[in-house]
């Protein structure tokens, strides 16, 4: 009896035989594998915009409010000085004479009559003053110091304000006192320099302003110390005073 031949099977695998002679069905072929093959191409996102975003809209509205206030008082402002036509005071020596003034090894011993003349330029402001503090230097160095009182400045008014001013009797350096001396037997004279400073405010109908500082600065007097005991007359003709308003801006007067 012929033997039956069978065809080979079409896979290229081939086929294992069993324990009991049997054939086994073949492996299947093996493929390459990826790895991860399936997982789709990374793809760098850009960074989300939104909190950026945020930020420049807080920035442009605090500009734009910065803005409108710094033009709404600008505005103010301009309509107050039209309306108004604010004038600074204006502060003459009327009157300066001294009745005692001595310098000893280590101190100064003066006395002083101040009189200053104050005139309110404005028809429809009123000023209201605190109490003023007075010093008169010369070369730097304090001579005498002394207080007006508070007051009233009407619209359209000159008033006159007198005090005594005396030295503190604090310790000066000698070498301070000295160039003093100096100064006085080869001038005959010392430059003094009078300052007056104090806080006001302004009241315009029913509204009145806060306060703020000025300072007075006079320069200019020359003063010749009496002989002996006789008072002395200071020459004040010619001597300009200074108003300085002393606006505080946070940590920063100007």
């Amino acid at each position: 009896m012929a033997e039956t031949k069978f065809p080979p099977p079409k896979s290229a695998a081939t086929a294992t035989v069993g324990p009991n002679g049997g054939a086994t069905t073949p492996f299947p072929p093996n493929k390459a594998q990826l790895y991860n093959a399936t997982r789709p191409k990374y793809h760098p996102q850009p960074p989300p915009r939104r909190r950026r975003s945020c930020c420049c809209r807080c920035c442009l509205w605090t500009t734009f409010i910065i803005t409108t206030v710094l033009l709404l008082a600008t505005l103010a402002g301009v309509i107050f000085y039209v309306m108004f036509r604010p004038q600074k005071p204006n502060f003459t020596i009327s009157n300066l004479h001294t009745s005692q003034f001595n310098i000893t090894s280590t101190t100064i011993i003066s006395k002083f009559n101040l009189t200053i003349s104050t005139r309110n330029p404005n028809a429809k402001l009123t000023y209201y003053y605190d109490p003023i503090s007075v010093f008169i230097s010369s070369n730097d160095v304090g001579i005498s110091n002394g207080l007006f009182p508070s007051f009233v400045h009407g619209t359209k008014n000159t008033t006159f304000l007198k005090t005594v001013l005396s030295s503190s009797g604090q310790t000066v350096e000698s070498t301070t006192l000295t160039a003093l001396k100096t100064e006085i037997k080869n001038k005959k004279s010392l430059p003094l320099k009078i300052q007056l400073e104090t806080k006001v405010k302004a009241k315009i109908g029913s509204v009145k302003t806060k306060k703020v500082t000025i300072r007075v600065i006079c320069e200019g007097v020359q003063f010749t110390p009496p002989a002996g005991k006789s008072a002395a007359t200071v020459k004040t003709s010619g001597v300009k005073c200074k108003v300085d308003p002393r606006i505080k801006i946070l940590a920063w007067t100007f």
